[in-house]
């Protein structure tokens, strides 16, 4: 082989190797390039998966706190109601003990005589002190139930007779036999009461 030729097959073989190298380094590339997008992916992935996460922890302490705020708001609204009803009723057993002295001195007006003059200053004294002591237990809830010709309601009135009367409409309270008391809407003592009821009719017994 002539140096000519030699040299020619030198320079084939070296444009081989180049190429070679060159097909070598792009797909080293490739393989390099892809393995970042995959580690991109997995890197997304993973930040994904983080943010679902937190996002879950997220809302799982929001519905903690409306839970936990929702329980204080209920329990500050038993506590309300506990304490008025507890400042409604206080009063309830001492009102009870006070009503047979409403009653002695209503009566003791009822029964005295007006028109004695020796006690009139004495009726009016007991009068005057009945409307300041009604007056102070009204501010307080106690209410006075009289319910001289009303309807009879037997949640705030209890019938002791029922009489026919051809004045009154069937059911209406006729007399008040002792009158009744509420305190802050709850009955303490029903009024007792006569209640009417229809008169009976004549029958014709004529041919």
């Amino acid at each position: 082989m002539s140096n000519e030729e030699k040299k020619v097959q030198d320079e084939q073989l070296q444009q081989e190797q180049t190429v070679e190298a060159v097909e070598t380094e792009s797909a080293e590339e490739e393989v390099i390039e892809m393995t970042l997008e995959e580690q991109q992916a997995a890197r997304i992935a993973e930040l994904e998966a983080a943010l679902l996460t937190s996002d879950a922890k997220v809302r799982e302490q929001q519905d903690s706190v409306l839970r936990a705020r929702a329980d204080v708001e209920n329990m500050r609204r038993r506590s309300e109601q506990e304490i008025d009803k507890a400042r409604k009723f206080a009063l309830n057993k001492f009102a009870e003990e006070l009503l047979p002295v409403i009653d002695n001195m209503e009566r003791a007006i009822e029964m005295a005589d007006k028109n004695d003059e020796a006690i009139k200053p004495m009726v009016e004294g007991v009068d005057l002190t009945l409307k300041t002591m009604m007056g102070t237990v009204e501010k307080f809830g106690l209410k006075q139930l009289n319910p001289m010709g009303e309807a009879f309601n037997p949640e705030f009135h209890q019938a002791m007779s029922i009489q026919e009367s051809a004045e009154h409409e069937p059911n209406t309270v006729m007399l008040v036999m002792q009158k009744g008391y509420e305190l802050n809407g709850r009955v303490i003592r029903p009024a007792m009461v006569m209640v009417s009821k229809a008169a009976s009719g004549n029958i014709d017994t004529q041919a």
